[in-house]
């Protein structure tokens, strides 16, 4: 049974929410993707976050892109937490699609993270479930210290060979 639904607009936001994807398998979190289109077929859309809960999902990963509706629809029908990755765009750079998600009326949040944020959406879901897993935590806490090293690793390379030779 998938804990975190995955679900965007178009395939053209594979790229974005291919890194969400990575990232829960990165924590052996269990997840389903789909594309399914909110303006274009609202039946299947409505299906969809109707049934969430009862398919599982503790969270829901939604991308989109211009008007945005997905992740606040979502919310609207899911109750549990939603978090919305706006892509960005050719006409406005993402801007459209990041006011618009983070804009939701009173009592329909979503979390939002940064345009074509996919990767700290898929963090951001493994996070909420660690309140309730312990060992999720822990795979947490040792991503969070890699990270730490990695970034001690690169400043011990830069103060060994110089940055002109880095």
């Amino acid at each position: 049974m998938a804990q975190v639904g995955i679900v965007m607009g178009s395939d053209s936001d594979m790229p974005v929410m291919s890194k969400a994807a990575e990232m829960l398998d990165k924590f052996g979190i269990s997840y389903e993707m789909t594309i399914i289109s909110a303006h274009r077929e609202p039946d299947v859309f409505f299906e969809y976050a109707k049934s969430a809960e009862s398919k599982g999902f503790k969270v829901i990963i939604a991308g989109a892109g211009m008007a945005a509706h997905l992740p606040g629809m979502c919310a609207a029908i899911f109750p549990m937490p939603v978090i919305g990755i706006p892509m960005h765009t050719t006409s406005l750079g993402g801007r459209d699609s990041l006011y618009s998600i983070v804009q939701m009326p009173s009592g329909i949040p979503v979390a939002t993270v940064a345009i074509n944020g996919g990767a700290n959406a898929g963090i951001l879901a493994a996070k909420i479930l660690a309140t309730s897993d312990a060992e999720l935590l822990q795979k947490l806490k040792d991503y969070s210290e890699s990270l730490k090293k990695s970034v001690q690793d690169k400043d011990a390379r830069l103060q060994e060979v110089g940055y002109k030779n880095y």
